[in-house]
């Protein structure tokens, strides 16, 4: 196969699984950022985690809401627990790794915040230990998920909502994230300061 029909065939593959997740995806997407509207009128902050891709998505949604979206605003709290490297490898070392993000929750969410938590399996056991704290705490959960949802789905409560890419490929998991992510920020603007 040539190059170019290469990355044709992925763009076509990229295009198609975004086709079925907005399907699928739009009412349980709609249902986080009206919990995350809600969550931030209240004077909630959103706290959000994940491994690898999904730390940079947990990222990238933090700073979309600290700084600005797509429309000037004030900043909004939200915090990315993946960013404090001190933090990050004093609990790895100090107790394990799965406790990375529990143990920043137990200490910041206070009841009403929500945790943006994401994992492409749905398996990644310092996200599971997440929820677990969240849900300690009194906060909600969005979770982004692929494939079966994984050990997440089981974890979340009547107050969560998941969101679950309908994809078995990481890659493409990633990608409907990302939509998902900005779908979220869109949502949230518009019901905080009524931009149609």
């Amino acid at each position: 196969m040539k190059d170019t029909d290469r990355i044709q065939h992925i763009f076509r593959e990229s295009i198609q699984a975004k086709t079925q997740a907005m399907e699928q995806l739009s009412p349980a997407i709609a249902a986080a950022g009206h919990l995350m509207a809600h969550c931030l009128q209240s004077d909630g902050r959103i706290l959000s985690c994940g491994n690898g891709g999904s730390a940079g998505d947990a990222q990238h949604f933090s700073s979309e809401l600290l700084n600005r979206f797509e429309m000037e605003r004030p900043g909004l709290p939200a915090i990315a627990l993946t960013t404090d490297s001190s933090t990050v490898t004093s609990i790895a070392n100090d107790y394990r790794f799965e406790e990375i993000f529990a143990r920043q929750i137990s200490a910041l969410a206070h009841p009403g915040d929500v945790i943006l938590a994401i994992s492409t399996s749905g398996n990644s056991a310092n996200v599971l230990r997440a929820i677990e704290a969240a849900h300690e705490r009194g906060a909600s959960v969005v979770a982004l998920t692929g494939r079966d949802g994984g050990a997440m789905a089981l974890k979340l409560g009547d107050e969560d909502v998941e969101i679950r890419a309908p994809s078995n490929i990481t890659a493409r998991i990633q990608e409907i994230h990302l939509v998902v992510i900005h779908c979220l920020c869109d949502l949230i603007d518009r019901t905080l300061f009524n931009n149609a």
